[in-house]
C-alpha cells in the first residue's frame, strides 16, 4: 500500500496515458505533472511566487548539491526545505546518483557507495545509501529517491547488470535506512537498454520489501543519457509495461515537450527536467507556433506577444521586441521572463494532456500535438551569430582568420573572423561533440560486428570531434581498432586552441600535438589511431580509407556551400559503396535533409542540440538505420517539405529542380 494514497482515475483508449492523484505531506498531486528543477533549493532565475503562478505544485532539489552545500545542519534548522526556501507544495529529492554518475573521472564507486571530492571545498566525500537518506530525511521531502548507480544507456549487457544489482542492493538500505519518517519514497529502475534487465530491475524493485514496506512509486532511470530518442521510447514502454498500475511512474530527466507526450503516450506519470531554464538561458522559448530563438534579429522590431495563445505575465507584458533586446543585451531579466514563460508552456501542455485522458480524447489529442510541438524555425535557417563578448585583442587570442570567441556562457570557442561563425558556439563544445557525433554513432555496436571502425571527421575545427572519441575510448578495453580520419583545409583552428590550451581543456593531451606534428597519432595500446589529411576535402576524401561513421561538421551552408552540395553529398554515398555508414550532422535544415535524400541516403533525426530539437543522420544502407533503431522521416516531415519554401539544394538550376523533387517523393523510405 503506498503512501501516497495514490489512485488512478482515468486510462487513454488506444494509449497507456493515464491520470491519477495521490497525496503528500505537502498536498495532493495530479498527474500527469512536470517538476521544475530547483536543485539548490531554488529554481534558477525564478521565485517561488513566479513559480506558483506559472502553475508548479512539485518541485525537485538535488541532495548532492544540497548535502555539499548549506549541509545537513542547516536544513535541519529550519526543519527542512520548505521553511527554508518559502515553498510550502510538495518537494522531491534526487539522491545524487546521476549527480555522481556525471563526475566520470574524479569519483569511485564501490559496495559501500560513492566516493568524491567536494567541490565546495575539495574534501573527500563517501555519499553511500544511508548518508543519502539521512540528507533527505533532514530536507525533509515529500518524495525521497534511493541511491543508484547511473550508467550509460549504451554500456555493455555485463556492466549494466553490474550497475543494476548494485542499485537493487542500494535501494534495500535506503529503504532501511528511511525507518520510521513519513515521508515517501521511490525506487530506481535500471538496466541501460537492455530489455531483460529492465523486466528484471522493474521485477525486484515492485517485490522489495523492508519491515512489510516496499517502495511508494518507481522511476525509470538510465535514460536521456546517450540512447537515441526511439531507444528512449521503447524502453520507456518496457519499463512502465513491467511496473504496477497502483503506483506512480516517474521517468527521471527528459525532457522536450515532445519528449514528454511521448513518455505520457506509453504511460509515465511524472517528469522533471532543466530544458524550460536551459534553454530559456539560451533564447529558445516553447510556443504554440513552434520553438522560437529570441537572439535572431528577426524579432527586433516585433510589437507581437511572445505567444498569442498563452496568458503567462511574460507574454502578457512584453513584446518580441523587448525580449530580444534582453537577450541581445544579456540582461537577466531576459532569462526569468523566457524561463517563466517555459514553464507555464510545460505546466499548460500537462493540464492539456490531464483534461484529453479524463475526456477519452488523448489519442486524437496525441495524434495532433506531436506535430506541432516538433514545428520549429528551420524553414527559414537564422544567419550565424555575431559575437558578442570577445576577448580584448591580445596577439596570442588571434592566428590567421581565426580567434578565440568567449560567448558569456562558461566555455570558450575558435570563430572564423571573415565569416562571423562560430565553432560550437550554444552547447560546452566538449558535450556537444560527445551527445551529438560520439554517442549517437553506437561505435561500441559497430566494434562488435567490424574489426576496425573508420570514423570520418569532416572539419577537424579545434579537434573536439576527434577528441571526444579518444576520451571516450582511450581507456576503454575493446575488441577491434578505431581509426580516425580527420579532414581540414587550414589547421589554424586547432594551432590557435592548442596555444591557448587552458581555455580549451579537451587539448590537454598529447595526439593534438603529434598530429600537427607528423599528420598522425597513435594510442598507447594501439588500438586508435588518429590521421590528418590536408587540403580541400572534396579533393582529398577519395585517398582515404572507407568510412562506417561520418562527423560531417564542416562550417555552413553560408560559409561554405560546395560541402552541402547534391555532388558532393553523391559523391560521398558512391565512395562509401561497399560499406554500412552513418553520416551524422548538426543541421536540422529541411533543404540539407531533402539533398541527403535525392542522393540515395535513409535519413532520420538525430539527437537535439542547444536550440535545435532535433539534427539530421543519414545512413547509405536503410538496414543500418534498422539495426540501430533510429527514427526516420516520414509522412510528417514529407508533408511539412510540399509546402517548404526550401525543397531544394541552393546549388541547382531551375531546370533541375523538378527532377530533383520526384527524388524525393519516389524515395524508398516513403513508400
Amino acid at each position: 500500500m503506498s503512501r501516497l494514497n495514490f489512485k488512478l482515475e482515468a486510462k487513454a483508449s488506444g494509449s497507456r496515458a493515464r491520470a491519477a492523484t495521490f497525496t503528500t505531506l505537502h498536498g495532493e498531486v495530479q498527474t500527469p505533472i512536470f517538476m521544475p528543477v530547483g536543485t539548490q533549493a531554488t529554481v534558477k532565475n525564478q521565485t517561488v511566487e513566479s513559480l506558483k503562478v506559472a502553475g508548479s505544485n512539485v518541485l525537485l532539489a538535488n541532495t548532492y548539491h544540497l548535502l555539499l552545500r548549506p549541509g545537513a545542519e542547516v536544513m535541519r534548522k529550519f526543519g527542512g526545505i520548505h521553511k527554508f526556501m518559502n515553498w510550502d507544495r510538495p518537494v522531491l529529492t534526487d539522491s545524487g546518483g546521476f549527480q555522481i554518475f556525471s563526475l566520470s573521472h574524479s569519483r569511485e564507486m564501490n559496495e559501500k557507495g560513492a566516493r568524491f571530492l567536494s567541490y565546495v571545498d575539495n574534501r573527500p566525500i563517501l555519499l553511500t545509501p544511508e548518508l543519502s537518506i539521512d540528507m533527505q530525511k533532514a530536507i525533509n521531502s515529500d518524495i525521497m529517491m534511493v541511491l543508484d548507480q547511473c550508467i550509460e544507456s549504451n554500456a555493455s549487457h555485463k556492466d549494466a547488470k553490474a550497475a543494476m544489482e548494485l542499485t537493487h542492493r542500494w535501494a534495500k538500505r535506503s529503504l532501511e535506512a528511511r525507518g520510521d519518517s513519513r515521508q515517501s519514497m521511490f525506487g530506481i529502475v535500471q538496466g541501460a537498454c537492455h530489455e531483460d534487465l529492465r523486466k528484471q530491475s522493474a521485477d525486484v524493485l515492485t517485490n522489495l520489501r523492508v519491515n512489510g514496506e516496499g517502495f511508494d512509486g518507481l522511476a525509470i532511470g538510465g535514460l536521456a543519457v546517450g540512447e537515441t530518442k526511439s531507444e528512449r521510447e521503447d524502453f520507456t514502454a518496457i519499463a512502465t509495461e513491467m511496473l504496477p498500475e497502483n503506483l506512480p511512474r516517474y521517468l527521471m530527466g527528459v525532457g522536450t515537450p515532445i519528449d514528454i507526450l511521448e513518455a505520457v503516450h506509453r504511460g509515465v506519470d511524472m517528469f522533471d527536467c532543466i530544458i524550460p531554464n536551459q534553454y530559456a538561458q539560451r533564447g529558445v522559448v516553447f510556443t504554440s507556433l513552434g520553438n522560437f530563438q529570441m537572439r535572431r534579429s528577426v524579432y527586433k522590431f516585433s510589437e507581437e506577444k511572445l505567444d498569442p495563445n498563452c496568458d503567462c505575465l511574460t507574454c502578457t507584458n512584453y513584446s518580441r521586441a523587448y525580449l530580444h533586446h534582453l537577450m541581445k543585451t544579456d540582461e537577466p531579466l531576459g532569462w526569468h521572463l523566457l524561463t517563466l514563460h517555459n514553464i507555464t508552456f510545460y505546466h499548460c501542455l500537462m493540464r492539456e494532456i490531464r483534461m484529453n485522458i479524463l475526456g477519452g480524447t488523448f489519442l486524437d489529442f496525441y495524434n495532433r500535438k506531436r506535430k506541432e510541438l516538433v514545428m520549429s524555425d528551420e524553414e527559414n535557417p537564422p544567419t550565424p551569430m555575431t559575437p558578442e563578448k570577445p576577448y580584448k585583442k591580445d596577439k596570442r587570442l588571434q592566428l590567421g582568420d581565426y580567434e578565440v570567441y568567449d560567448g558569456g556562457r562558461g566555455f570558450s570557442s575558435i570563430r572564423q573572423k571573415s565569416s562571423g561563425e562560430v565553432m560550437h558556439s550554444v552547447n560546452p563544445p566538449q558535450e556537444e561533440a560527445r551527445n551529438l557525433y560520439v554517442l549517437p554513432a553506437r561505435i561500441d555496436e559497430r566494434l562488435n560486428d567490424l574489426d576496425e571502425v573508420v570514423i570520418w571527421d569532416v572539419g577537424l575545427g579545434a579537434a573536439h570531434n576527434s577528441m571526444a572519441v579518444i576520451h571516450e575510448f582511450l581507456n576503454k578495453d575493446f575488441k577491434g581498432k578505431i581509426r580516425i580520419v580527420s579532414f581540414e583545409n587550414d589547421t589554424d583552428p586547432l594551432k590557435l586552441a592548442l596555444r591557448n590550451a587552458h581555455h580549451f581543456p579537451h587539448l590537454h593531451h598529447a595526439a593534438p600535438h603529434e598530429l600537427l606534428k607528423n599528420n598522425k597519432w597513435v594510442s598507447p595500446k594501439e588500438n586508435i589511431g588518429w590521421e590528418l589529411f590536408h587540403g580541400d576535402f572534396s579533393h582529398t576524401f577519395q585517398g582515404a580509407p572507407k568510412p562506417h561513421v561520418i562527423f560531417y561538421d564542416p562550417f555552413s551552408i553560408h560559409t561554405n556551400v560546395e560541402l552541402w552540395s547534391e555532388e558532393a553529398f553523391a559523391r560521398i554515398f558512391e565512395y562509401c559503396r561497399g560499406n554500412e555508414v552513418q553520416l551524422l550532422n548538426y543541421s536540422a535544415s529541411t533543404a540539407v535533409r531533402a539533398t541527403l535524400l535525392a542522393v540515395g541516403f535513409t535519413v532520420g533525426y538525430g539527437p537535439a542540440t542547444g536550440p535545435k530539437s532535433t539534427t539530421t543522420v543519414a545512413f547509405n544502407e536503410a538496414t543500418l538505420a534498422k539495426k540501430l533503431g533510429m527514427t526516420l522521416l516520414g509522412e510528417e516531415w514529407l508533408k511539412r517539405w510540399e509546402k517548404s519554401d526550401a525543397k531544394v539544394a541552393r546549388t541547382l538550376s531551375k531546370s533541375d529542380e523538378k527532377e530533383f523533387e520526384e527524388k524525393i517523393r519516389g524515395h524508398e523510405q516513403f513508400r
